[in-house]
């Protein structure tokens, strides 16, 4: 790899000096700013300030008379043969790996560009206030940085936007691939967020996939209760979505939840509910989806329609208002009224912008629409809605679920970072779990615990396919969740679901595939300090 501009600092692994290029844009398209000072390029209302910090660039900009929508900036980048490892904006799909990287195709947050003498990382630190992805071709690196509040510029006024800062490195000498990954992720997460003790328990909703109740919650609990043997650390009991009036999985009126503080009649007494669990041997936790609105509720409080997010029925209340992020936090402080010791928040990202990660690829969500607050950027907001739900939550757990990675990252104990699992298909177990497993691990106990969701077992998927993937949960120091349908539970899946609870529940080295640079499901794994190979085909 061939690299032009770009230096390697002694000491700290930088990569990157001050951009060659600074591009701005606005409706009338794109324009170049030429420098205006040796960190500062300007033109047409729009400046870009950059400050050199330790092993890392801060990105400070303003635009005084009109809507704004990206910054780019580029460094000349010539490649050689290489793999790189990209990151999704949210989830993963099944589809990250050590690839071939695609020209001009969007690379979020950070990128490890890789080929047989050396690895070479570039990113922006989490919390960043825009959302931003990179580029390469066949002579230049870009990062853009999409300063747009929605689908339309942010009216930034007078005020500077602090739009992210970028951090880079180098692999170490006689440092492996996965340990540069892990180095660069804390790089990029200087605070993180962590559960006190390791995370593990059962979520309902591999197998009831929302048909469940109080009575199915309390049978669940005490079935999987008598096989935790490590009283010291408790597992969890998460109640997946069905609990909450007018829920989109049941018949009902149509429409969407009247609110989440109100159960519904399979559930009636939520504070009851949690009880239940502790007096099980567990901790209760909730799932909630934060932006819905009601179903009558009134325009001016809710996001303007686009596809994805245009049923009339189903509202997506504006996080921009802040009576909005006062309800929110109104909720999340009810759980915890209620005795719940862990929220699990979701669709956010897909509530906000209308798409999933993978469809946000020629774009991240509709163009020529606007949050009611038109003087933040998409990412400002975002991160005051999950900065609001972390204050409301207090010492409760956080898992952020359908949530911008790196805008969790920092503020959620956990994050699920791939997408379904299932207790239907070991197919899609295998593309959603192992993959995503297999390469974000590294943002393990940097950014948050990484959740690779849940044991789907059931009858419907084969128990040796289970028994691998819960091993590999257990064994990895991630979180162990287990969806476990009572009539699926013989002798050998009590027995091994024992282990695995006592295996997950204490500290234990952070699992490494050995494979993943040829394996986009790796199968050779170190764990605990020896080597598992998994069959999941």
């Amino acid at each position: 790899m061939l690299l032009n501009n770009l230096t390697f600092a002694q000491g700290n692994n930088s990569i990157l000096q001050l951009p060659h290029e600074v591009w701005a844009e606005r409706d009338e398209g794109w324009f170049k700013l030429p420098p205006d000072t040796k960190a500062t390029w300007a033109a047409k209302g729009v400046q870009v300030a950059i400050d050199q910090i330790g092993n890392g660039l801060q990105v400070y900009v303003q635009s005084w008379k009109r809507p704004l929508k990206n910054i780019r900036l580029q460094w000349p980048y010539n490649t050689a043969t290489q793999l790189c490892l990209v990151d999704h904006w949210e989830r993963t799909y099944g589809d990250i790996g050590w690839l071939q990287p695609k020209y001009d195709k969007k690379m979020p947050w950070y990128f490890i560009a890789h080929n047989n003498e050396s690895a070479h990382c570039f990113g922006v630190k989490t919390g960043a206030n825009t959302i931003c992805h990179w580029l390469i071709n066949n002579s230049n690196i870009e990062l853009v940085m999409d300063t747009r509040c929605g689908g339309g510029g942010v009216v930034l006024g007078h005020r500077h936007l602090h739009a992210a800062d970028i951090v880079t490195t180098k692999n170490a000498e006689g440092e492996n691939l996965f340990a540069t990954a892990q180095r660069f992720c804390k790089l990029m997460c200087d605070k993180p967020v962590l559960p006190k003790q390791p995370v593990y328990g059962i979520n309902d909703w591999y197998f009831a996939y929302g048909n469940n109740s109080y009575d199915l919650i309390v049978e669940h609990t005490k079935l999987m209760a008598d096989l935790v043997t490590n009283h010291d650390n408790k597992p969890f009991s998460v109640i997946d979505a069905g609990w909450a009036e007018y829920s989109p999985y049941f018949p009902g009126d149509g429409g969407w939840q009247e609110d989440f503080s109100k159960p519904n009649d399979k559930f009636k007494d939520m504070h009851k509910m949690a009880d239940a669990i502790k007096n099980l041997g567990m901790r209760p936790g909730l799932w909630t989806r934060a932006l819905c609105g009601k179903h009558d509720e009134p325009q001016s409080h809710c996001l303007p329609a686009i596809p994805g997010r245009d049923n009339p029925k189903m509202p997506v209340l504006d996080p921009s208002i802040e009576d909005n992020i006062a309800r929110v936090k109104h909720d999340i402080s009810l759980y915890k009224q209620w005795g719940y010791h862990l929220v699990k928040h979701d669709y956010s990202t897909y509530d906000i912008l209308g798409k999933w990660g993978f469809q946000m690829t020629d774009d991240i969500t509709t163009p020529g629409w606007n949050f009611n607050d038109k003087t933040k950027t998409t990412a400002e907001i975002t991160l005051n809605l999950y900065q609001a739900i972390r204050e409301a939550a207090g010492d409760m757990n956080i898992i952020g679920c359908n949530t911008f990675s790196h805008l969790s990252a920092g503020l959620f104990e956990m994050n699920r970072i791939g997408d379904d699992t299932s207790g239907k298909e070991w197919a899609r177990t295998r593309k959603m779990g192992v993959n995503t497993m297999g390469f974000r691990l590294p943002q393990h106990n940097h950014f948050y615990a990484v959740d690779g969701d849940c044991v789907g077992l059931t009858k419907d998927v084969a128990w040796s396919k289970n028994k691998q993937w819960m091993q590999l949960l257990a064994e990895s120091s991630a979180p162990l969740f287990i969806s476990a349908q009572p009539d699926a539970l013989g002798a050998e899946q009590k027995e091994f679901i024992k282990q695995s609870f006592a295996n997950a529940a204490k500290q234990q080295p952070v699992g490494e595939p050995l494979d993943w640079l040829t394996n986009q499901f790796p199968a050779k794994w170190k764990l605990n300090g020896r080597e598992v190979n998994f069959d999941w085909s």
